[in-house]
């Protein structure tokens, strides 16, 4: 048997290994945080956004919410400003408002958007302020004091008006990690895990999906060989404790947890780094990355 039909075989056997997968997943709704160095590259991100396509034609109900940290600390040196972090949260000025506005939904959110349209798949840009109403927060710094951090907020209630709307015309929602505060509608800077994780719980879907540039939860953080699979609430809590998850998974794990509390089934910690690894996770025996199940 030629090399060539071997490959062909292999192919086909990878999309029965699929076929109870998109049984199962058919008209079930999957919300896909995207960050990190994972969109640093536009090939990649353009891969990703073609997976999402993917997931949109096998009938599957995918939204996007989207960070693009780098891309505002590099606008914000631009403009002359310093990026400044206190307790994982960015320091947000009203100028800095304005240029996180810009960044996500000026240029990183219709850019997603026409990656989607451009492999034939349908897709509506939602600037956060349209979706996500906040109420500002503080941070806690190094000394354990409570610090004004600026117009930086956390989600306390998601419009289901536009969501509708989207899903009743098949349309791919992609948004901004920005609220709309409660009371004076100012923009709120939002950390990205934790709106995903808001509208997450709103909408109670199906998978939750943190897609970065970390392969999962590891029981060693410096080898990636230590990856865990499959975990539950408990063992999560357990790696908090013990300081395992620790630094940028330790939201990341926290909004899951608190995800899975109110009713989404299941949270995926995915590399965005590694070709088709939304794919991979999902329609998949083994998977590539970790899973939190309840």
């Amino acid at each position: 048997m030629s090399r060539e039909i071997d490959q062909t075989i292999s192919k086909a056997a990878t999309l029965v290994e699929a076929l109870p997968y998109l049984q199962s997943f058919r008209g079930k709704t999957f919300l896909i945080k995207m960050g990190g160095s994972a969109m640093d590259d536009p090939e990649l991100v353009r891969k990703v956004m073609r997976d999402i396509v993917f997931l949109e034609v096998a009938g599957i109900n995918p939204i996007v919410v989207h960070g693009g940290g780098k891309a505002i600390s590099a606008a914000m040196k631009e403009a002359g400003l310093e990026a400044k972090f206190i307790g994982g949260f960015r320091v947000t000025s009203p100028e800095a408002a304005n240029i996180v506005e810009k960044t996500l939904s000026g240029t990183i959110n219709p850019g997603l958007v026409a990656m989607i349209k451009d492999y034939g798949g349908k897709a509506v840009g939602f600037p956060g302020t349209e979706i996500f109403t906040g109420e500002r927060i503080k941070s806690i710094n190094e000394q354990g004091e409570e610090v004004d951090i600026g117009r930086v907020g956390q989600v306390v209630s998601c419009n289901m008006d536009k969501m509708k709307e989207a899903f009743d015309a098949e349309i791919v929602p992609v948004i901004s990690p920005l609220a709309s505060e409660l009371g004076s509608g100012k923009k709120l800077n939002v950390n990205a895990d934790l709106a995903a994780a808001a509208l997450a719980k709103e909408l109670k879907v199906t998978k939750l999906i943190y897609l970065s540039d970390v392969p999962g939860v590891m029981r060693d953080p410096a080898d990636e060989t230590t990856i865990i699979p499959s975990i539950n609430p408990s063992s999560a809590e357990e790696l908090i404790e013990r300081g395992i998850v620790s630094g940028g998974m330790l939201p990341k794990v926290n909004s899951a947890l608190d995800a899975l509390d109110h009713g989404v089934k299941k949270v995926h910690f995915i590399d965005g780094r590694m070709p088709h690894s939304l794919l991979l996770e999902i329609f998949t025996e083994s998977g590539i990355g970790t899973e939190i199940v309840s």
